[in-house]
């Protein structure tokens, strides 16, 4: 019976504790509306408590699932940006510019819809390092969204500064968290081929 306490006991601490993430601890780069944020870790407990009421969807670009990977539990691939049909070259990032994708929040809205829930349930969004997820939290905040978390290390994480890994993302993100993640795509996860 004690043992049966116990284990109450420690489920009610970890159920209602407080967020390791405050806005404080962020750049403004990584800041919500809603302000609602999550680590890798605490994203995954989450999801693990619920997960038929939560939705899950990884912002990334399809290339980046295909070259990067995708955590497992996610429930979708839905892009916040997209790399337009002629590309343009960004001369100040040294990359391919991207651009919002016009159908974000209605396929959004599609996958929680196939899931049974509505605008008012948890959302959790994430990308490659957290940008981009509170880029697309604000957005579905703007579309009328109330639940909306962003994974604030993103799935690779963020660049070390310093010592041998400098200019890598191995500081943290749900890969460094060693949270589930796979090479191997599910086609029904991928964006616009459901």
């Amino acid at each position: 019976m004690r043992l049966l306490a116990f284990a109450l006991s420690i489920f009610a601490f970890f159920s209602t504790r407080a967020l390791a993430v405050t806005e404080a601890d962020l750049p403004k780069s990584k800041h919500t509306k809603l302000g609602l944020y999550l680590t890798p870790s605490e994203a995954h407990e989450m999801i693990g408590q619920d997960p038929a009421k939560v939705l899950f969807i990884d912002v990334r670009t399809p290339a980046e699932m295909n070259f990067i990977g995708m955590p497992t539990e996610a429930d979708a691939n839905v892009p916040y940006m997209l790399m337009p049909d002629f590309p343009v070259w960004d001369a100040e990032k040294s990359s391919f510019k991207l651009e919002l994708n016009p159908d974000f929040v209605p396929a959004v809205r599609e996958r929680l819809e196939k899931k049974g829930l509505d605008q008012n349930a948890k959302v959790i969004v994430m990308c490659r390092s957290g940008d981009r997820s509170a880029a697309s939290a604000n957005l579905l905040a703007e579309a009328g969204f109330t639940n909306v978390y962003s994974i604030v290390e993103g799935f690779e994480g963020d660049m070390a500064k310093e010592g041998p890994t400098a200019g890598t993302r191995s500081v943290n993100g749900w890969k460094n968290a060693g949270l589930p993640w796979s090479y191997k795509l599910d086609r029904e996860k991928m964006y616009g081929l459901q």
